[in-house]
């Protein structure tokens, strides 16, 4: 083959996979929360969903705690496409018992299922907003603290017995009234002070599928469509809804996909 042709083929190919090169800030993990950067004029699928890919290239997704197969990310621009296939580890996760709680805190009665069923809609509804802001790309800051780790992501909860849900959140531990900060920048979509389960419930926008949900606060400072500052005080620690006792439970979802908002902290 002529030189020239070999070295054109080999320019070209240089710049396409330049093109379709991609990043990424997080770990293959069950759970773990992932963000990209890839050229911004580029389309990202994520297995086989289109997501955003923001004005500087930066794109969020996130793993299910039980996620079992591979994960395909395939990078496409001007006809030119690229598929990276990542395998994805599994994790180990704690069982979490706890006995001895009023049987209404272990399983409710009938009266109040139209209400769940009404409250989980509220929430659904906040979690599959898909803005384009980018507050995603910071990391979390704990947003309590001094408190006490009482609650990991994953762990399967056993009630008086009963196997329940597993806990997709963390659990902070402290004193009533304690004040709590703004995990990260982010607007205010859901604002409910007395949700059967959460009582006050807070949840934020972060951009591209990105959320973050403060569970049974005692005070919330913010309002619907309300913009607040990573470190802003946002409400105080509580035990409203079905609690045990005082402490803040935070959860980080990608669309209603749950995740470990361990592996999102700076």
């Amino acid at each position: 083959m002529n030189t020239k042709i070999i070295k054109y083929f080999l320019i070209f190919f240089l710049f396409s996979f330049k093109v379709l090169a991609v990043e990424f800030d997080g770990k293959f993990i069950q759970g773990h929360f992932i963000i990209g950067k890839a050229d911004p004029d580029s389309k990202i699928k994520i297995d086989k969903k289109q997501i955003k890919i923001s004005k500087d290239g930066y794109f969020a997704f996130g793993l299910d705690r039980d996620r079992k197969y591979d994960i395909v990310i395939t990078v496409e621009k001007n006809g030119d496409k690229k598929k990276i296939i990542k395998k994805v580890q599994k994790r180990k996760y704690k069982i979490q018992r706890i006995d001895g709680l009023e049987e209404k805190k272990v399983t409710p009665p009938e009266e109040v299922y139209a209400r769940i069923k009404k409250e989980n809609k509220l929430i659904a509804k906040a979690r599959n907003i898909d803005s384009d802001l980018d507050y995603f790309k910071d990391g979390l800051i704990i947003p309590v603290e001094d408190a006490i780790i009482t609650g990991v992501y994953g762990s399967q909860r056993i009630l008086n017995g009963k196997p329940k849900w597993p806990h997709y959140g963390i659990d902070f531990a402290q004193k009533k009234g304690t004040p709590i900060k703004a995990m990260l920048d982010g607007i205010a979509t859901l604002v409910e002070n007395d949700l059967y389960y959460t009582g006050g419930t807070l949840i934020f926008d972060h951009g591209h599928g990105i959320s973050t949900l403060y569970m049974h606060m005692e005070k919330i400072f913010v309002k619907v469509g309300e913009k607040v500052k990573q470190g802003e005080i946002i409400g105080t620690v509580g035990s409203t809804g079905r609690s045990t006792g005082p402490h803040l439970d935070v959860r980080l979802n990608w669309f209603q996909t749950r995740l470990d908002p361990q592996s999102a902290f700076k």
